[in-house]
């Protein structure tokens, strides 16, 4: 028996058991979860229904829905012909918020000894914003613009930090939010909204624009700020994924100044980097301490607790950062993890 989070309509969860099988088959592994990282953005659109007829959202989000892809759990039971894994192991998967499965040995990846599991949460938000930095092609010693420090914007920074570009500034009008983000190695902050911040992240910038500007927001209407932000012949990369994408309007930037512009989404993944490979660069770079999520957990939550969770994320985003479900029952009621705001 499991226990799994389901949105069974708008605003509507429930905390459900669910039948999985008591021993897994061939190949396959049975997990126990201990914590899953809440997706901010991505939960809080499809919660809410905060996108528009006719989108892949829409396409997408059907009753009863199951949330969540970033589940850290350890391996309870292995099957036959299982080599590569362990009972008690630690392994990341990117499932739904549940405390059990049954998966496939391959689809486990495994998780190093000595990693706190709530910051090895952030492996599936780290792939991500992984696909966004490289659709961005920084140079060694760039100047980046990353708009927005919610979770996404975040770890957008800690890549590029450990990337080595030079100018590493980022912008958001929360101000709470930028404690956060020079812990994770922005050289400068601008909290001001993008479209009012012209003056302060060209001084940032040392008088000149940045040659990529990063749009993690999911906003529609950041998207023509971001083009004005850029410098000639720069690149924008969309990584927010907006819920009303007839919204985001292009400007004539895009002629006159000869800019480019790149989509970057979890699916862009290759046999090369993907859910497995950059995992382990990301649990290897947070164990020797070039990605620091030190902080980045706002809040802990019992799943039974969903309801409450994911009103704090819809009415309250700005007062989170990192939000976990905690599957081990160490978490008897909401906590406040760290002072940090942002979402």
């Amino acid at each position: 028996m499991s226990n799994r989070l389901i949105f069974t309509g708008q605003r509507q969860v429930s905390f459900i058991p669910t039948d999985i099988p008591a021993v897994p088959g061939a190949g396959q592994v049975r997990i126990r979860a201990l914590c899953s990282l809440i997706s901010t953005g991505t939960e809080g659109i499809v919660f809410n229904r905060l996108f528009d007829a006719g989108t892949h959202w829409d396409n997408w989000v059907k009753y009863p829905f199951t949330p969540g892809y970033s589940l850290i759990a350890e391996v309870e039971a292995v099957g036959a012909g299982v080599t590569t894994l362990a009972v008690g192991q630690r392994v990341a998967a990117r499932l739904p918020h549940t405390s059990h499965a049954v998966i496939n040995a391959g689809d486990c990846i495994p998780v190093p000894a000595g990693i706190d599991p709530h910051q090895a949460a952030w492996f599936a938000l780290a792939k991500i914003t992984f696909i966004g930095v490289r659709a961005a092609a920084p140079a060694l010693g760039d100047d980046v613009l990353v708009v927005g420090a919610g979770p996404i914007g975040q770890m957008v920074t800690r890549w590029l930090h450990a990337f080595g570009v030079r100018n590493l500034v980022i912008a958001d009008p929360m101000a709470t939010r930028m404690d956060l983000a020079k812990r994770g190695g922005a050289s400068g902050v601008v909290a001001k909204p993008l479209a009012e911040a012209g003056a302060e992240i060209n001084e940032a910038f040392g008088g000149k624009r940045p040659r990529v500007v990063m749009d993690s927001t999911g906003n529609a209407h950041v998207f023509a700020a971001a083009l004005g932000a850029v410098r000639d012949r720069g690149k924008v990369v969309i990584m927010g994924d907006t819920g009303s994408p007839a919204s985001q309007k292009l400007t004539s930037d895009v002629i006159t100044r000869g800019l480019t512009i790149v989509g970057a989404h979890d699916g862009h993944g290759d046999a090369e980097w993907n859910d497995q490979t950059i995992s382990a660069l990301f649990f290897r770079m947070l164990a020797d301490g070039r990605i620091n999520l030190d902080g980045m957990e706002s809040h802990a939550f019992a799943p039974q607790d969903c309801a409450a969770a994911y009103d704090l994320i819809t009415t309250r985003r700005s007062e989170t950062m990192g939000v976990i479900f905690d599957w081990t029952g160490a978490t008897k009621a909401v906590t406040l993890k760290a002072a940090a705001a942002g979402a």
